[in-house]
């Protein structure tokens, strides 16, 4: 007669039927938790970042004039130890959805975070990058000449020796803000909340749109576009690492551009 075997969950068994569902291959995870909790959880991590910036940067643009205005794009704090900082706690908005979506039982791949396939989503991300980089430059420069946007200052204080560095942690650390945040984790709840692909890739292009009011109508114009176009990526590979790569070359780009061609290029200084 056999030992009958005492059944031990290691975890609750809604988290295993959820992982069990997800290995399915739906296109969309299914909701970890009732819809109430999802909209209340989206709606504390989109106040404790993005949204947040897109209420100052729509404040910003109602209050002050954009033709002849300067805004800088990265922290002019001149202090390293600042710099690093304000790095490092940007973060933590990232911090808390990969928290959630790992407490929740769906895993970073939930979200397009998974780092199993590094060739495919960095090529992607540089085909992205030339895409968007050859429109926002076009779009940057005719909005400035047309007095629609404010002159954007994409770099931090230039003459110390760690200004090229910091830099590249800038771009580092908005792009997976960001992508993480406006396009992998809200477009997956929206979607687990029953909003149509195209509603969900609207919601966060226009997201995007606003916190970048600050710089002006071209800049909303321009982040439009590139957040629809990431947005449709999205929906259709369910991967965050190429918009992420793609996001880091362009903020790079403009940087060392306006350190470069500041003094030539109209807009740039």
């Amino acid at each position: 007669m056999g030992i009958r075997q005492r059944h031990r969950p290691d975890r609750p068994r809604v988290l295993g039927d959820y992982r069990a569902r997800r290995a399915s291959g739906a296109t969309v995870p299914p909701a970890p938790a009732p819809a109430r909790t999802l909209a209340e959880e989206a709606a504390v991590v989109l106040s404790l970042s993005l949204l947040a910036s897109a209420v100052f940067a729509i404040i910003s643009l109602a209050t002050a004039p954009v033709r002849g205005v300067t805004v800088a794009a990265a922290s002019q704090e001149p202090v390293l130890a600042q710099q690093l900082a304000q790095l490092v706690f940007g973060l933590a908005p990232v911090w808390l959805v990969v928290y959630l979506v790992r407490r929740n039982g769906e895993g970073v791949s939930a979200i397009g975070l998974s780092w199993d396939r590094p060739r495919e989503d960095i090529l992607r991300g540089v085909a992205l990058f030339i895409v968007v980089g050859l429109g926002g430059i076009a779009v940057y420069l005719g909005a400035v000449a047309a007095g629609v946007n404010r002159f954007v200052v994409p770099a931090p204080p230039l003459g110390h020796w760690w200004t090229v560095p910091v830099i590249f942690l800038n771009a580092a650390v908005a792009a997976l803000l960001e992508e993480t945040i406006v396009v992998g984790y809200l477009i997956t709840r929206l979607r687990q909340l029953h909003w149509t692909p195209l509603a969900a890739v609207g919601a966060s292009a226009l997201l995007r749109a606003c916190y970048h009011l600050y710089q002006g109508w071209g800049g909303f114009l321009g982040n439009l576009a590139m957040g629809a176009l990431f947005g449709v990526v999205f929906v259709r590979t369910r991967r965050t690492w190429p918009l992420v790569v793609a996001h880091f070359l362009l903020d790079v780009g403009a940087a060392l551009a306006y350190i470069a061609f500041r003094e030539h290029l109209p807009g740039f200084g």
